[in-house]
């Protein structure tokens, strides 16, 4: 088999290795492909690999000999699966690779705001604990977790995942699903109005649809605690940028932690660049060392599973 990766530098930057590849067939890694690159680069080739370059109808039907697309992330949105299913091509993706990752990530985004150690960590350098009159200094309000509601919109692996962390802190844990599980004695699912009210964290975990992009609008925030945070770490789109940069400049509520953006990288008049008490990290939750070499093993166990007749996490 000929295989090729269109962009694998942002799964791989050179701490992990693409050689267990071998075993399946010849390999092309690219760093990345330009769109005008993906013909030429895969005309010959029986799989592909992808994580953002988009394989459009228009690719998928000049690329005669393609068998097998390997998404190498969970979301395959950047795949025209209708074509790709037309040309009997298999499709895979990565489930759950990156679980323990993003949910570290949403602790991290909430420990920053309940803590502020960089903050404080810099302010000890420019000498203002030297000169504090105390024996102590803090120039933030430090918050308490326990006792604190946790809200969680979205409650498959990473989900519950945090709603475990969240647990173990002490704190109340609040969800929202569309298919709730029928037993979860911990957790007290509600609907997302009594979650965006009650919860005093504010962690999304759903999947992008066509039906929830924007859902987190003016008029939820606008019931929010003044006092609440918002972390988001599924999807850009799940927010409407304008609106929260409005509740975030208006204090309408106490602060954001993002690690995803509607657009990304994101325009340089993206409003919550600039916006009040915003903090955004650049989609990183899933791009720990250990999450990345299991998303690696778990896309060439699959292209395994297809070439011994029997493909798995299939779309």
């Amino acid at each position: 088999m000929n295989i090729v990766v269109l962009d694998g530098y942002t799964l791989n930057p050179g701490d992990l290795n693409w050689a267990p590849l071998a075993d399946s067939g010849s390999y092309t890694v690219h760093d990345r492909t330009n769109p005008d690159q993906i013909i030429d680069r895969a005309k010959d080739m029986e799989i592909v690999l992808t994580n953002k370059t988009i394989l459009s109808r228009n690719s998928i039907e000049k690329l005669q000999k393609l068998k097998y697309i390997g998404v190498l992330a969970t979301g395959y949105n950047v795949v025209d699966v209708q074509s790709a299913h037309k040309q009997n091509i298999v499709i895979t993706n990565i489930p759950a690779y990156g679980t323990q990752s993003v949910a570290q990530m949403v602790f991290a985004h909430l420990f920053n705001f309940t803590q502020r150690v960089a903050q404080h960590a810099q302010d000890v350098r420019k000498n203002k604990w030297s000169k504090s009159i105390d024996f102590c200094y803090w120039d933030f309000p430090l918050v308490e977790l326990a006792n604190l509601t946790m809200g969680i919109v979205g409650f498959g692996r990473i989900g519950r995942a945090v709603a475990q962390t969240a647990l173990s802190l002490n704190m109340r844990v609040l969800a929202h699903d569309t298919s709730p599980p029928n037993v979860c004695p911990e957790i007290t699912f509600v609907d997302l109005e009594t979650l965006f009210r009650k919860s005093d964290v504010i962690s999304l975990h759903c999947p992008l649809t066509t039906q929830n992009k924007g859902f987190v609008s003016s008029k939820l925030l606008s019931i929010m605690k003044k006092t609440a945070f918002l972390i988001n770490t599924a999807r850009g789109p799940l927010i409407d940028e304008q609106a929260l940069a409005d509740a975030l400049n208006a204090d309408t509520i106490a602060g954001a932690g993002l690690d995803v953006l509607e657009q990304e990288p994101p325009p340089q008049d993206c409003p919550l660049l600039t916006a009040k008490n915003c903090w955004i990290t650049p989609h990183i939750a899933w791009a720990t060392r250990a999450a990345r070499q299991r998303l690696l093993n778990i896309a060439i166990e699959n292209i395994h599973a297809f070439l011994d007749g029997h493909p798995e996490n299939t779309i």
